[in-house]
């Protein structure tokens, strides 16, 4: 049995791409913070999952029961102009499973510095087309194992990613966003020489695959903009990599591919500004090379003036 544990797809997203920032502000959404203004944020994820894909062959995790990774990360987004937002997140990350004999990995991953551009907002009918951009980049900040799958914590590459957000908002409260990202990402050092993938490489360092990310929703706002409500879909395919192979375990050089539903909700308790809470659950629909995870997700969220 001990064969079929290697072949246990790796989880770990870089960031978990969808984690929420200040007023709800997402990387991929149309929300933008005025000028002058600071929030801070604190997020809790969950994530587990019994079921896993070799690449695309849907299994059970017969040898260590339910995989889970929990997340706590502090945030911070400022408002510099009308137009430009910056965002800032550190997550600590740690990982475990219900069974086996290997344990799990915990600490700080990696630092994510964004900023979110707004470009046009112009009036059309009963609502207004948008369009945004969003430039993020990444490093590991931990001193994790990349190549300890699937207990590692992170990819232990730098990312640099470029996404274009366009919407639709009408006067009623609907909103209609779709957004499209490249990511790039380079190598991850790990502590062996040799490793497979389509043939023999003797090398220390592994190429990470570069991704496209794909993320629509439907949203709506209530209550004098107090109350935010959205469904989500969201995909993540890696251009290149490899599958796992039968019987063996993964690494980062592998080609994984993701689709997940879910819901999203937020309470600003003043409209402007102050506290806020919030909560968002995701289901993976599809993958390869990855866990067929359940996700839940909360937070808080306060936002204040400075100049």
């Amino acid at each position: 049995m001990k064969k079929f544990y290697w072949t246990i797809a790796m989880l770990t997203m870089v960031y978990m791409a969808y984690v929420p920032i200040a007023k709800g502000q997402l990387p991929f959404d149309e929300i933008m913070m005025p000028k002058g203004e600071i929030c801070f944020a604190g997020m809790y994820e969950h994530s587990s999952w019994n079921q896993y894909w070799e690449g695309a062959y849907l299994r059970e995790n017969a040898n260590i029961g339910t995989f889970t990774r929990q997340m706590f990360m502090p945030m911070l987004a400022i408002g510099l102009t009308k137009k430009i937002n910056l965002i800032a997140s550190l997550p600590h990350i740690s990982t475990e499973a219900s069974g086996g004999t290997q344990v799990g990995q915990s600490g700080l991953q990696d630092l994510s510095i964004s900023m979110k551009v707004d470009w046009l907002q112009h009036r059309v009918g009963s609502g207004r087309i948008l369009f945004l951009t969003n430039t993020h980049f990444s490093t590991p900040v931990g001193n994790y194992l990349s190549d300890y799958m699937p207990f590692s914590i992170g990819t232990g590459a730098p990312e640099i990613g470029l996404r274009g957000i366009g919407g639709y908002k009408m006067d009623n409260g609907l909103v209609f966003r779709i957004a499209a990202a490249y990511l790039w990402r380079g190598q991850t050092e790990i502590e062996r020489n040799y490793y497979y993938q389509d043939g023999s490489v003797y090398s220390s360092f592994m190429n990470v695959p570069s991704a496209l990310n794909i993320h629509g929703a439907i949203g709506y706002w209530a209550f004098e903009n107090r109350l935010r409500l959205e469904a989500t879909y969201m995909s993540l395919n890696c251009l290149t990599g490899d599958d796992i192979r039968a019987y063996n375990r993964p690494q980062p050089t592998n080609k994984m591919e993701v689709s997940q539903i879910g819901v999203w909700t937020q309470y600003y308790i003043k409209a402007d500004r102050g506290l806020g809470a919030l909560a968002y659950f995701n289901q993976t629909i599809s993958g390869r090379n990855m866990g067929k995870a359940t996700t839940f997700g909360l937070g808080i969220t306060y936002q204040f003036k400075v100049y």
